[in-house]
């Protein structure tokens, strides 16, 4: 009997040190079962914040009889597209997951350069008649605010200098629709029109070199010797692999931006389009700038180079920002005549 009971003691003792053992090692997991938790939440909003925004749907308004009214608020749909999309603003983001990507703040830059060149053309041309017009002042003071560093994560900070050249935009824009005085001013003119294309063709022109450059070619560049006659010299030019993504989703976020702009430039300057016979050439434009935005299918940005079995990306999209390019150019001198 004494034996039987120091049997039943040691295996209660055994029990107590197995569930005791159980318990530490529940303990011990505990933080590595909630670091996997935290790590899947947090790649389940890197993918979630990494889709890109769709074209935003085109609404009619009785004000788009205004003129320039069409522009403007397209451009305000567009800022808050760029703030409020899933995640925010994510440039300047410094803690996870933003900080672990690049492809949406690449996407937001190219929104974000569009968006600075319509607010410059704005303030200097479009609400202008000549060129010794006083700037508006709602216009005037928008520009600056789009203009601040879009990286910066303290003072100042971006969204809400955006926030702020949104507050002036949509200030300009109940002036421009008779809501508020003073009335504001915009001028359809075929002069105005072809300042601003001016700076797209060229921005087009860049991003177009730069997406080319994913696979390396060779360029000629003129070096003036001393007696000041020129030399050619190649030179190779590649994009870095490392780039190679940024480049392509800046390119994207330069169409989004660029589609609605142009179809805004379709509505208020549609008797420009109809009198100097461009409309063709813009709607052109627009065609070869969404069929750029089609959904990429595959998991990450192909670099394929020549003729080989894998796509290029990038020279897919560099394809449709060149015939873009190449009908900005016609349009701009079909409006340049008579």
């Amino acid at each position: 009997m004494h034996f039987f009971q120091k049997t039943l003691m040691m295996c209660h003792r055994v029990v107590k040190r197995i569930r005791a053992a159980d318990e530490i090692s529940k303990v011990i997991n505990l933080p590595g079962i909630l670091s996997a938790f935290i790590f899947l939440i947090l790649v389940f909003f890197s993918f979630h914040w990494s889709n890109e925004p769709g074209l935003i749907p085109t609404s009619h308004n009785e004000s788009e009889s205004v003129s320039g009214y069409r522009i403007v608020s397209t451009m305000i749909e567009v800022v808050d597209v760029l703030l409020n999309k899933p995640g925010g603003y994510l440039s300047n983001d410094v803690i996870p997951p933003s900080v672990w990507l690049d492809n949406i703040p690449s996407w937001e830059f190219g929104v974000l350069v569009q968006v600075r060149d319509l607010s410059k053309a704005l303030r200097e041309s479009f609400s202008r008649s000549q060129s010794q017009s006083s700037e508006d002042p709602d216009l005037s003071f928008a520009e600056p605010r789009f203009n601040v560093d879009h990286l910066s994560w303290a003072v100042p900070w971006p969204e809400s200098e955006y926030a702020e050249g949104l507050e002036f935009l949509s200030s300009y824009l109940e002036r421009l629709n008779g809501k508020r005085s003073p009335a504001a001013e915009f001028f359809s003119r075929a002069d105005n029109l072809r300042y601003w294309l001016l700076t797209v063709e060229t921005r087009l022109g860049s991003i177009s070199q730069r997406l080319s450059s994913s696979v390396g070619k060779h360029r000629i560049a003129g070096l003036p010797d001393k007696e000041s006659s020129a030399e050619n010299v190649r030179r190779h030019v590649r994009t870095s692999w490392l780039l190679i993504d940024n480049v392509f989703y800046e390119a994207r976020g330069t169409a989004w931006a660029l589609v609605h702009f142009l179809r805004a430039v379709n509505i208020d300057f549609g008797d420009v389009l109809e009198k100097k016979k461009a409309r063709a050439s813009l709607q052109q434009i627009i065609y070869e700038l969404e069929s750029s935005l089609q959904i990429v299918h595959a998991p990450f940005i192909l670099n394929g180079n020549g003729y080989g079995i894998f796509a290029n990306h990038s020279l897919v999209m560099a394809s449709y920002i060149s015939r873009a390019n190449a009908a900005l150019i016609d349009l701009r001198e079909l409006l340049s005549q008579g």
